[in-house]
């Protein structure tokens, strides 16, 4: 805490020192082979800065980058690694209540819906259990953050109560049945009803499962209904949804441990699945998109030094991976959302938040900095052997994830709280992202990255209008 009030303090002078117009900073980034790069600070806070919109009715917009829409899951993951800027920046808080207010009248608007438009019509309907958890985890890092009283409003109450309620009817899909999709989806139809885990549609990359129990997802859910648990007490003193959340996290996490972790015959080892059905037929694979495998640690499930995820991490990051691909710039996950073949930044970076040396963290880094845009934000995926080739010229979700992997790396920053308790896998410890600059340089960069965002907000409120402008 004494470091973040130094930090805090230095980059408030910092940013009051500073002249008039935003002035362009840099931070030295190591990469491999003895080499730098120059990075501008503004550039890490673009999507905080060019993505949220404030609306009339006190919410905050977010789209994902060059789409027109706000997804549940991409607009609280845009938002989380700034959160730790509200420290030095109170006024930061508004914004990211926003967040949280329009995603929970999302839910409320339809429950089953993954993207929605600022006039709250349903932009897309994929059913996808990692949804309704990303809003629920902004919402527990927040509170745990600021210790602010106002998010517990009637709609947050509300939202989470139709989350247990949509999650428990999803964990019977067909005694409940209350999810349709009105196009043709081909994924296969047979599954164990009684797994004890939630049955979904879609996976994060928006596409379709092949069998219907997503194993990171429901990890995720886990964390997710831990954090209800918390919520429901603290804000509402809620006795019962805290104990239905607690109730169906236990019944998933079992689940999971039953039939999402089988013994890989060819590998020897014990590992998770992606997918199964709960027959015993397996999906073995991995996708760029978050939840997945690799980010296990990361959304403080487990730790990267647990025996299982360390093989299904070995699996992941291989060739036997069918959506791991490499070539002469890069190599990484994909995904079947994008031409096969194209390596996702997301990927990259996921896997670096989630390593335990500095060495894959440094490779990760030069990946992305040898790879990006003209204008140095991120790509959806690329070419491999051509990174000129690429899907989105820019991402938001991946722009945001980026600047979580510079903070970490450059910054010291620790990683943020997913689950209040620590992992839930027991006995596990919290992860931690290795540091590529000494000690004395990351309190340097932290004091600039703060006073970067000093000097984005001095230079937000002169441009603009009482229309546009955010509630103070």
């Amino acid at each position: 805490m004494t470091r973040c009030i130094a930090i805090a303090i230095v980059g408030a002078i910092l940013a009051f020192c500073a002249p008039a117009p935003v002035r362009s900073e840099t931070l030295v980034v190591p990469l491999t082979g003895k080499r730098v790069r120059d990075i501008q600070t503004a550039q890490l806070f673009h999507t905080l800065f060019n993505d949220f919109f404030p609306e009339g009715d006190g919410t905050t917009y977010v789209e994902t980058g060059d789409i027109p829409a706000m997804w549940l899951r991409d607009s609280s993951a845009q938002t989380i690694p700034y959160v730790r800027y509200q420290f030095a920046y109170p006024g930061l808080r508004e914004r990211f209540l926003g967040v949280i207010r329009r995603n929970m009248r999302n839910i409320l608007t339809d429950v089953y819906a993954n993207a929605l438009q600022a006039d709250y019509h349903v932009w897309e309907r994929k059913w996808e259990v990692d949804s309704l958890a990303w809003p629920v985890i902004l919402t527990s890092i927040y509170w745990r953050e600021t210790r602010d009283r106002t998010v517990f409003n009637a709609d947050l109450h509300r939202a989470l109560g139709q989350i247990v309620y949509t999650y428990r009817c999803e964990e019977h899909h067909r005694a409940c049945n209350r999810y349709r999709y009105p196009y043709r989806v081909y994924t296969s139809d047979r599954y164990n009803d009684d797994t004890g885990m939630i049955w979904g549609a879609f996976r994060p990359s928006d596409d379709p499962v092949q069998y219907r129990f997503n194993i990171p997802q429901n990890a995720f859910a886990v964390v997710a209904l831990h954090d209800i648990e918390e919520l429901a007490r603290d804000g509402y003193r809620d006795q019962q949804l805290a104990y239905q959340a607690q109730a169906l996290a236990a019944r998933v996490q079992v689940g999971i441990a039953r039939y999402g972790l089988f013994f890989n015959s060819e590998r020897r080892v014990w590992m998770y699945a992606y997918e199964t059905d709960g027959f015993g037929n397996y999906n073995l694979m991995d996708d760029a998109n978050i939840p997945n495998l690799t980010t296990l640690p990361y959304i403080d499930w487990c730790s990267a030094f647990n025996p299982a995820y360390i093989a299904t991490r070995m699996f992941a990051l291989s060739m036997d991976n069918p959506f791991y691909f490499s070539g002469r710039y890069a190599q990484g996950l994909g995904s079947p959302h994008t031409p096969y073949g194209y390596v996702w930044p997301l990927g990259i970076i996921g896997r670096a938040l989630t390593a335990t040396s500095s060495i894959e963290v440094a490779t990760a880094i030069t990946t992305l900095a040898e790879t990006d845009g003209e204008t140095g934000l991120i790509h959806e995926s690329f070419y491999p052997d051509g990174y000129w080739r690429f899907t989105r010229p820019e991402f938001g979700w991946a722009n945001a994830l980026g600047a979580e992997l510079f903070f970490r790396s450059l910054a010291g920053d620790p990683a943020t709280q997913f689950a209040y308790r620590g992992p839930i896998v027991p006995f596990d410890t919290r992860s931690v992202t290795p540091t590529l600059v000494p000690a004395f340089t990351q309190i340097e960069n932290a004091a600039e990255l703060t006073a970067t965002v000093g000097r984005l907000l001095r230079g937000e409120r002169r441009t603009s209008s009482p229309s546009t402008a955010w509630y103070e």
